[in-house]
């Protein structure tokens, strides 16, 4: 699973970065948790690729109430054609999630060591997401939210946990954006894990497992001596 990540940008960064329309205000985190709201690029019906803000926690447009949103932080590539929960966002609204990178927590003496995961080359991540938009009633404010597609660890990550984010590569945004590419069998491919020279990770201070704790501090290096 992916359950916090950190966003060390600002709107001109994802706006250059990621070829953007428009993008919101939003501040530094580098402890983002689920039910946060996050910047997600997506591609508008008009064709044009812009970002919100939106809450990390998918809540599908027949959700009886928003609460549902909590469970649905991630959703498993495997599978995720037919679950009712993603079915219909994964042909039809897929987006990013752009990322400076992730953590991820392995097994160890002692509780659970939180490893740091982001691009070798230093470049945004984009994790590939789905999103949807919700609202009680008819006269009521869309609740725009989004989730994170997961697949299998790949050899870098597999010492540390099982599951990871599908990162979706570049060349592959505009596939991944288009919302009129709803063949099942074009998109599979895209949710394969990435290369693990593409990615460099260490462990970090076990103070990211607080969600009120924030700070560049969190991705420092854990000291070997500690």
């Amino acid at each position: 699973m992916c359950g916090r990540y950190v966003v060390a940008y600002d709107p001109a960064t994802l706006v250059a970065g990621f070829s953007l329309l428009r993008a919101p205000p939003f501040p530094k985190r580098w402890n983002v948790t689920p039910q946060s709201p996050v910047p997600v690029v997506y591609e508008t019906r008009a064709g044009e690729r812009v970002a919100e803000l939106m809450r990390w926690g998918l809540v599908p447009s027949w959700a009886r109430e928003p609460a549902i949103g909590a469970k649905l932080a991630n959703a498993r590539s495997e599978g995720v054609f037919d679950k009712p929960s993603f079915r219909q966002a994964i042909r039809r609204r897929r987006c990013l999630l752009p990322a400076s990178g992730f953590y991820e927590w392995q097994a160890a003496a002692g509780g659970k060591q939180p490893w740091y995961f982001s691009a070798r080359d230093g470049s945004l991540l984009a994790l590939a997401g789905l999103f949807e938009a919700w609202r009680a009633a008819p006269d009521d404010d869309w609740l725009l939210s989004c989730c994170i597609v997961t697949t299998e660890a790949n050899a870098l990550m597999a010492p540390v946990h099982d599951r990871m984010p599908v990162l979706v590569a570049t060349p592959h945004w505009p596939q991944w954006l288009a919302r009129d590419a709803q063949d099942p069998a074009a998109i599979a491919p895209l949710l394969a894990p990435p290369p693990p020279e593409t990615l460099q990770a260490w462990p970090v201070s076990r103070a990211v497992n607080r969600s009120s704790t924030e700070g560049e501090v969190l991705v420092t290096p854990l000291d070997p001596a500690r």
